[in-house]
């Protein structure tokens, strides 16, 4: 994602520099003419949000430099852009980046979900069988009748979820009291109000790459500047000198981490790593944000106990949510932090939200307390549904490798050659929906050769779209695409 430069105290961007944006491009010979080819790239970039909105776009002859083009061809470039509406001029102070009218960016039209047939593999996220929503429902009507004669404002969270999480956090082996529990909507919303509360523009974030585009997006839009350490398929994925030696030298203000399960991967950070980096991350003063939503997801042995259990964890930030576990829809997440930064957290989600939905956070109580029994079936159906996954790859297209996680929802799969985005084209004629490796990149033009494929949908199901997956690779005709981007990535 490009960020753009700004004044620390300021949170307007202001430019992208014309090698910043090359480095972006594909290669003006590659096409004919290069000037539409350039533009239909520029445009893809700023739906992705990987180019931000309202940036001013490199002067003429900067971008021909850094493209090896002719100033023509960016003069004809820059046309096309503002005529398609991806760009608009302002009277001596350049030509900035805009969003066409009518074209919402990917990031809001991937909420709309799929408007047609197609497989969508792009939503790692389970369902929730109906009865067991409709009898929660019915559960808690009487406790929703009761507090509907208080104001129903609960900035901190509802105090009996509030404890209910403590419990939950204490039996892992974080001992943790309700006053360290923030309920939120949802882990995303945890994760904004972490980034807004501690660090300003212009601050370094540590995070992973590749990993979770949406959180990506917030500390882009929080205008922080990401120091990525890389997650691999060697050893235990993360070379935790790596990740030290960044956090000495490059003094981040936060560090991002998804040590388990770790998403888009499947990696589990090792425990003697994880007491490592808490020693680490408190010598610079570094707090870590530290994304557990897929923690009690663990298809092949015991869930990993809580990162913050491992060491001193007083500026570590837990976030955890019901998303990954039990149903998206429920919009209920929270966060664990020391008790005086969950009140000064508390006081920030006023200007926005006040508080959670009482009704919501009765339902999120009610369920929590079956989770045990509702992670049995849950985890049952994933092992089945990552079993059918890989035994359909394994025989349809036997070239493609991974490795099998030990839990989590999908495979990270490599392609052996840099077609993620074409082949994600071509699927989508064929009826499947797949999101390309490049979404999870924290820097630019990375993990071309990969695909993250979910196992959450029923095996016959993912079956059949490896099949379509396979015809679409061997570029078989399939149906016409006529509207390749109206879902999102969870």
């Amino acid at each position: 994602m490009v960020e753009a430069a700004t004044d620390r105290h300021d949170r307007t961007p202001r430019t992208v520099g014309g090698r910043q944006l090359a480095a972006m491009l594909p290669d003006p010979a590659q096409a004919r003419p290069a000037y539409r080819h350039l533009a239909r790239a520029i445009g893809e970039l700023i739906l992705d949000g990987r180019l931000a909105l309202h940036v001013r776009l490199p002067a003429e002859r900067e971008l021909a430099g850094a493209l090896g083009t002719s100033r023509t061809t960016v003069t004809a470039l820059y046309d096309l852009l503002r005529a398609n509406g991806y760009a608009h001029s302002r009277q001596g102070s350049g030509t900035w980046t805009s969003l066409p009218e009518g074209r919402p960016a990917k990031g809001v039209s991937r909420l709309l979900g799929p408007a047609d047939t197609a497989i969508d593999l792009a939503r790692a996220a389970p369902v929730l069988p109906g009865r067991t929503l409709t009898d929660a429902l019915a559960r808690i009507t009487g406790d929703v009748a009761g507090h509907a004669h208080s104001t129903g404002y609960h900035p901190y969270g509802l105090p009996e979820l509030r404890a209910a999480v403590a419990e939950r956090c204490t039996a892992r082996g974080l001992a943790t009291t309700p006053e360290q529990i923030l309920v939120t909507a949802g882990a995303q919303h945890a994760l904004s109000l972490v980034l807004a509360l501690l660090a300003r523009p212009g601050d370094r974030i540590m995070v992973e790459n590749p990993s979770y585009p949406n959180a990506l997006e917030a500390m882009r839009r929080a205008r922080l500047r990401t120091v990525s350490v890389p997650v691999t398929d060697d050893g235990p994925g993360w070379d935790v000198g790596i990740v030290e030696s960044t956090l000495r030298r490059s003094v981040p203000r936060l560090g991002y981490l998804i040590p388990d399960f770790q998403n888009p991967t499947g990696r589990v950070l090792p425990a003697a790593d994880r007491s490592r980096l808490l020693r680490t991350a408190s010598r610079s003063g570094t707090w870590l944000v530290i994304d557990e939503t897929l923690a009690d997801l663990a298809l092949d042995g015991p869930a990993p106990a809580p990162f913050a259990a491992h060491g001193e964890s007083g500026q570590v930030v837990t976030i955890g949510s019901m998303s990954k576990t039990h149903w998206a829809g429920l919009r209920v997440g929270w966060l664990r932090a020391p008790a005086r930064l969950v009140t000064e957290l508390a006081a920030q989600r006023v200007a926005t939200d006040m508080g959670g939905s009482v009704v919501d956070q009765l339902l999120a109580l009610d369920l929590l307390a079956g989770t045990d029994a509702l992670l049995r079936d849950r985890l049952a159906e994933l092992r089945a549904g990552r079993d059918a996954l890989t035994a359909a790859l394994r025989q349809h297209l036997p070239h493609w490798t991974w490795r099998t996680p030990a839990g989590g929802l999908s495979l990270w799969v490599d392609l052996g050659a840099p077609i993620a985005t074409s082949l994600a084209e071509r699927a989508l004629g064929h009826g499947v929906r797949v999101e390309g490796g490049g979404y999870f990149g924290a820097d630019p033009g990375l993990f071309e050769n990969r695909l993250r494929i979910p196992y959450t949908l029923p095996p016959r199901t993912l079956t059949e779209a490896v099949h379509r997956m396979a015809r679409a690779a061997a570029d078989e005709p399939g149906p016409p695409v006529t509207d390749r981007r109206t879902h999102w990535i969870a």
